[in-house]
């Protein structure tokens, strides 16, 4: 039987506590060191290493902390080999739900994420759209 998708999964629950507690940490055990994210969202095409998303987390209020409810989800799981796959989920922080793109590799025996695209839309949009 093919595990790798429990796999993923724990590393999405790894992910989600990561950032909702903001759990720098946490986040070292799922995204590989050499990760970039990547958007567009507000303009120009921005492109943050490790460094600097680990200093955002750190640097702002965490939903933990907040007693922010938690809207995070798995949207699918596209494995296209045994150590590829990209992973569709949406995850809210402070007033934005994200769509993020998540490319994992298996290397050295676990699933890590090397590259992430996102895009987000203001969470009151989101919650409104969701009502209609």
């Amino acid at each position: 039987m093919d595990s790798s998708y429990d796999e993923i999964t724990r590393a999405m629950a790894a992910y989600f506590d990561g950032f909702y507690n903001g759990d720098v940490d946490l986040l070292k055990t799922v995204f590989h060191p050499h990760c970039h994210l990547f958007t567009a969202s507000d303009g120009p095409l921005q492109d943050d290493d490790m460094a600097t998303v680990y200093g955002r987390v750190a640097g702002r209020p965490t939903g933990a902390a907040i007693n922010e409810g938690r809207q995070d989800r798995i949207l699918s799981i596209d494995k296209s080999g045994p150590e590829s796959a990209l992973v569709k989920v949406n995850i809210a922080i402070g007033a934005k739900l994200f769509t993020d793109y998540l490319n994992f590799l298996k290397i050295d025996g676990r699933w890590q994420i090397i590259a992430k695209v996102y895009t987000y839309v203001p969470l009151a949009v989101a919650r409104a759209e969701a009502a209609e």
